[in-house]
């Protein structure tokens, strides 16, 4: 087995689920934005509370950074998340 399949594999094999886990999502700061992560990550977990989205913008107000923590059920949900906000031209980093 290739090492970097056997890190991912490692990697993948520490989360238990279910399980919180923060998907942090990076873009610039506009209504767009915030509408398209919200959504892509409720697609695949649900409605999405308020109180589960801390936002953090840059020093200069033109980037901010999303956190949503969701209950996530499994890798392959995390996996569809990341690949569909990657996806995405408002994404700039999906973390």
């Amino acid at each position: 087995m290739m090492t970097e399949e056997k890190d991912l594999l490692e990697r993948k094999a520490i989360l238990e689920f279910p399980c919180r886990f923060p998907i942090k999502i990076m873009g610039r700061d506009h209504t767009v934005f915030h509408e398209v992560a919200r959504a892509i990550v409720a697609k695949y977990a649900g409605d999405i509370h308020d109180d589960a989205i801390r936002q953090s913008a840059s020093r200069k107000g033109n980037f901010i950074s999303i956190t949503i923590t969701i209950e996530a059920i499994s890798q392959q949900q995390l996996d569809s998340i990341y690949r569909d906000l990657s996806a995405h031209e408002e994404v700039l980093v999906a973390l």
